[in-house]
């Protein structure tokens, strides 16, 4: 649902809240292929080391069809693909009442945390795309 803090004077969505409902609905389609948060994100509480593998967002896009306003109840569908061995992007589609109303772009790159260097994708993300690619990944 859209909160009143996403919103801005007008009542509608704040443009920067799209991007931030990307990433959270990304994270909620790992944790549904069971994938545990902290085997992808560092920094997560109880983390005993961070992961060997970054993923840093390196092209993000945002387009708005439609006003979305507090209240509304927002359906997310992820599109993920994987680019090359050391990237993938996901293409969001934000629907109200089977309506477009936004549509997102995070594309991410595996970058090794020890050498900063492009490496290849993790296998929690190479099993979460596999998912996506026989249908299994779910509206949210």
């Amino acid at each position: 649902m859209v909160r009143f803090g996403d919103t801005d004077a007008a009542g509608v969505m704040h443009f920067h809240q799209l991007l931030r409902w990307c990433h959270e609905a990304w994270e909620e389609s790992l944790e549904a292929q069971g994938i545990a948060t902290e085997s992808v994100f560092p920094g997560c509480r109880g983390q005993e080391r961070w992961p060997d593998v970054a993923l840093p967002v390196v092209h993000c896009q945002a387009d708005f069809l439609g006003p979305v306003h507090g209240g509304d109840q927002l359906s997310v569908h992820l599109s993920p693909q994987r680019l090359d061995p050391s990237s993938f992007e996901v293409q969001y589609r934000f629907l109200l009442r089977d309506q477009d109303v936004a549509r997102g772009c995070i594309r991410h790159v595996a970058i090794s945390t020890e050498t900063r260097r492009r490496c290849a994708l993790p296998d929690t993300v190479e099993r979460w795309l596999e998912a996506a690619q026989i249908g299994r990944i779910s509206e949210l």
